[in-house]
Formats: C-alpha cells, structure tokens, sequence
C-alpha cells in the first residue's frame, strides 16, 4: 500500500505564496493575465491542498498470510508535478510541487473468532517542494496511521479474497497553520475500505479496491485559525498481475478518485477532486521472505489540483 496525496498545500496559507520575483501589483504579462493567475493559483492551490490523502493499494496487499506472521515494510515514493488545475483548466504560470515520502510500516497477522486479521501500523514521513513560479518547502513527520485488515472471505486454493479495513489517521504530524506546506492535517480522519482478489487463470490475478474517507474537522486552519471542513472522498481501485514465476510479477492498475470539497469558515472552495491515473510495474521475491516492489505512473486526468506527471514508488517487504 501507498498513500497518494491529493494535496498538501493549504489553502488557508496560500497569501504567502506569490511568484517568484512578482509582487502582487505589478501583472508579468498583463492586467488580465496576473488576474488569471492569481485566480487558478487560489482555487487550484486550495484544490490541490484539501489535504485528502487517497490509499493506493499495491496489488496482493490484500492476501492472508499465516497465523503469527510479521512484516517490516519500507516504502518510498518520489512524485514530480508540474502543472495545476482549477476545473479542468490548466492555471497560469509555471506551478510546481514535488515530494519525497517514505512510509514505515509494521503489520501482524493473528486470528480474532476465527478470522485472519492483520493489526498495523504506518508512519509517513519526508520532505515537498514548491518550485517554478512557486516557492516553499515542508518536511517532517506526517499523520499516525492505525489499521487492521478483517477477511471475511480466505480460499487461498483459488487465490480468492475478500476483506474490510478501516484505517484511522490520528493528527500527530508536524503542522504549523502559518506554513503554506504541511506533512501533517491537525484533524482525524477515517477511511474503510472493501478489497477483493481473485485468480482469473493460473497466473493472471485480478485486484479490486474501493474506499471512502471521511473527515473531522481542522479548526486551525490558516493564519487565521480559520475552521476546515471536507466531504468524503472516494476511490476506485483495480490490478491485473501476471505471474511469470512464483516469484515474480508484472502488474498494470488504475485508480479514480472523487468528491473531498472543502468549506473554509463556511464558505465552498469549490475544488473537488476528480483524478484519475495508472500504473505499471513489477514484484520479486528475491528470497523466500524478502520482497521488492517498483512502480511508475503518472495522472491521464484532473480537474482540480496538481497533475502527476510522474509517480515512482518503491516497496521493500521482509516477513518475520
């Protein structure tokens, strides 16, 4: 599993961010275009800053394991975006945000009634950039993620799996409501999510994934300590895996995000999310308990935020 940001900017900050080597009353290119600007970087900064962070599951993630098994995972994703968008329109000027996460986790399986569960934990952690005409940078320690996969439905025989997961995201990250980048939402959150998996022939597998978040709220949002308030997001998930031995795959997905709104103090930010993008990659099992996992993919649609326009992800996973 990855978590993609949505967005990390925030909204309630963005004053702070004017281009580099602008001021706010002298237009670059015009009175009409420094208004087109300062427009798409407001809505599209607010957009891309709703601070929704949507779970991309790794193909497999949902398989039981035995009783008793541990696993230590250590991921680290590394995404360039390079453009922002305010419904569906590409924003003025050159608007960058790049960031480097790495995410620790450790997850136990054991039975509960006779059912496989896997309690859990992930921490985020890392650093993101600003650039282009954009300036301003984060890094830290992001939001406490507490977990337990439930499987309601385990025949390994078939490779056929269906489970429940709620995730719960406790605010212990750093924030600072006056930085206009946080590693950290100062809010809870909740997420529950249903997977499936199944064996569509001997080596061809299909994974299914679908989720809602949904949001407390962020009652120091901004220098104003203003109150943030979101709407539940949702999301799609779907991997096809080919399997060229018992130890290594490729795999190709896709994931649609929706919904997510913000209100600040009341008032709509009318930025809704609606993203979708793929993935291509490849899972090895270089040892019998040591398993690496390289993806690559970008965003093919956005209408409010910043676009991928590359996403690389890489996971180590040693059992225990």
């Amino acid at each position: 599993m990855a978590i993609h940001s949505q967005g990390e900017v925030m909204p309630g900050a963005r004053r702070t961010l004017e281009p580099d080597g602008e001021s706010p009353g002298r237009p670059a290119a015009g009175a009409l275009g420094a208004a087109a600007r300062t427009a798409g970087l407001a809505a599209g900064l607010a957009a891309a800053s709703s601070g929704a962070w949507a779970l991309e599951m790794d193909a497999g993630d949902d398989t039981a394991l035995p009783e008793g098994t541990n696993l230590a995972v250590l991921y680290y994703q590394h995404v360039e975006r390079d453009r922002l968008y305010v419904d569906g329109d590409k924003a003025p000027g050159r608007n960058k945000l790049d960031s480097d996460i790495g995410i620790a986790r450790f997850v136990h399986y054991t039975k509960f009634a006779g059912m496989t569960i896997n309690p859990q934990f992930l921490l985020p952690f890392g650093r993101m950039h600003l650039g282009g005409d954009l300036s301003g940078s984060a890094s830290g320690v992001g939001d406490l993620i507490l977990a337990s996969v439930f499987w309601l439905v385990e025949k390994p025989e078939s490779n056929t799996y269906f489970a429940i997961t709620p995730y719960v995201y406790l605010p212990t990250g750093n924030y600072d409501k006056n930085d206009a980048l946080n590693l950290g939402e100062n809010r809870w959150k909740g997420t529950l999510q249903l997977g499936y998996i199944t064996g569509l022939t001997d080596k061809l597998l299909l994974d299914l994934y679908a989720d809602v978040t949904v949001f407390g709220n962020n009652n120091e949002y901004g220098p104003n300590s203003a109150t943030l308030k979101q709407d539940p997001l949702y999301q799609v998930q779907g991997w096809l895996r080919y399997k060229l031995s018992d130890a290594w795959d490729v795999r190709a997905g896709y994931f649609h995000t929706w919904g997510g709104e913000t209100k600040v103090d009341g008032v709509s930010s009318d930025d809704r999310v609606r993203t979708s993008k793929y993935q291509v990659g490849t899972a090895w099992f270089y040892e019998p308990k040591g398993q690496l996992i390289f993806t690559y993919g970008q965003d093919v649609a956005v209408e409010n935020g910043f676009r991928e326009r590359s996403r690389l992800n890489f996971r180590w996973l040693k059992l225990f």
